[in-house]
């Protein structure tokens, strides 16, 4: 009895131990974007916007060259293995960037981060889609995405704690944090197995090269790489600029600008999970399309939000902006892996999702390195609420699944 209650329970145990993967995933990587100045008065190249977007970039290029890779890795060996020894190497690059000394060695060490987070994402959305069927897919997936909006969150309160610690102890304090989190999970985290028919099928018979020709022979994938990449624009450009350019628009630097920049899209972006994830579960059952209907709401939000965002001047605008938007993304986060289970089958998601992420992530590294080159920062993210329009038109007359669980 009490076994068979476990086993209901598990599945929300791995929801709830891999969100807190997410959050340390996002902080990782978000706090150097809010720490430019503090991080500048010791290396001084990083005070020149355009070294600040090749800092970002290489994490983001990195990320996408690695991630079709990883996934397809993830689809054969164990993803508790992966995930544990992503999030290891991803902290101990966090606690030696704290050691730097040149713009050079932390370019490395972010290149090097890229690699290892690139192993999670697809890693830990397939081991959650394996664990939650149809009724709670949308639901698990989002909650998962929280803590990925968490970390963003605080690690908007960069620019503080390297005021309070230093950029240096900031850094070595959440990497040694994330190595010691590794270790919990070595003993709490279970692979789901798959039956023994299905894993027939898969894992050492099918070659990568063949399960690449068999996601690219599927047209439905086409589309949902697309709408993935063009609203990773604007995805990434919230994330690694939008507290630059709220620095421009309110009295307070960067040590207002940042925490409202990060904040304002994590909490909102949590409401769109919660909201967002139980339509698309209930919407489902009604009509197969009911995920993506769900997810262009989200969409349809965030085109006005950008506007305002990129157009507006003064805390009020940002605030809403960032509202706005935030509850838009959350909605449309939530529903990207679960529309991804209605068109590609369960031993293939997460090499396609690692696809997606190669893709989107690249997307989001030219789109950094564009706009730290650009002068009117504001203008671009105006813009790029017209890329969104046309992803959202897209998906709408494109995607029609048949199922909501292929196999």
């Amino acid at each position: 009895m009490a076994n068979e209650k476990m086993q209901k329970i598990y599945p929300w145990i791995v929801v709830a131990l891999l969100s807190v993967v997410a959050f340390l995933n996002y902080l990782d990587r978000q706090m150097l974007s809010t720490m430019q100045t503090a991080i500048g008065a010791d290396i001084t190249e990083l005070q020149q916007a355009q070294n600040f977007g090749r800092l970002m970039a290489i994490f983001l290029w990195v990320y996408a060259i690695v991630s079709p890779f990883a996934g397809s890795i993830a689809d054969r060996l164990s993803r508790k293995w992966l995930i544990v020894g992503s999030l290891a190497v991803w902290s101990l690059v966090t606690l030696l960037m704290g050691h730097c000394n040149t713009f050079s060695q932390m370019y490395w060490l972010r290149g090097l981060m890229g690699v290892s987070e690139a192993l999670y994402i697809p890693s830990s959305l397939s081991l959650i889609a394996d664990y939650h069927a149809g009724k709670s897919r949308s639901l698990a997936v989002g909650l998962h995405m929280t803590g990925l909006y968490l970390g963003q969150a605080v690690g908007g309160f960069g620019a503080i704690f390297a005021n309070a610690l230093s950029w240096r102890m900031t850094f070595q304090w959440f990497g040694i944090i994330g190595v010691l989190y590794a270790v919990v999970l070595v003993f709490c985290l279970k692979e789901k197995r798959a039956p023994k028919a299905a894993a027939s099928e898969t894992k050492p018979g099918l070659s990568i090269l063949k399960s690449f020709g068999l996601i690219f022979s599927n047209i439905a994938f086409w589309v949902i790489l697309f709408f993935f990449a063009s609203t990773s624009l604007p995805g990434w450009a919230t994330k690694n600029w939008l507290p630059t350019l709220f620095a421009q628009h309110i009295d307070g630097g960067m040590a207002v600008a940042g925490p409202v920049a990060t904040i304002t899209i994590a909490l909102a972006s949590f409401i769109g999970v919660m909201v967002g994830g139980p339509m698309s579960d209930k919407w489902v059952k009604k009509n197969l399309k009911g995920r993506v209907y769900t997810s262009a709401i989200g969409l349809s939000m965030m085109i006005p939000a950008l506007v305002l965002m990129g157009l507006g001047k003064g805390l009020v605008p940002a605030v809403a902006s960032g509202l706005i938007f935030g509850l838009g993304y959350g909605m449309f986060d939530t529903n990207n892996m679960p529309i991804l289970c209605q068109f590609v089958p369960s031993r293939l998601r997460a090499t396609a999702y690692g696809f997606m992420n190669m893709v989107g992530v690249a997307m989001g590294a030219l789109c950094t390195t564009l706009l730290g080159k650009i002068p009117n920062l504001g203008l671009s993210f105006a813009i790029l609420g017209g890329v969104t329009a046309v992803a959202l038109v897209l998906q709408l007359t494109i995607l029609k699944p048949v199922t909501d669980d292929m196999q």
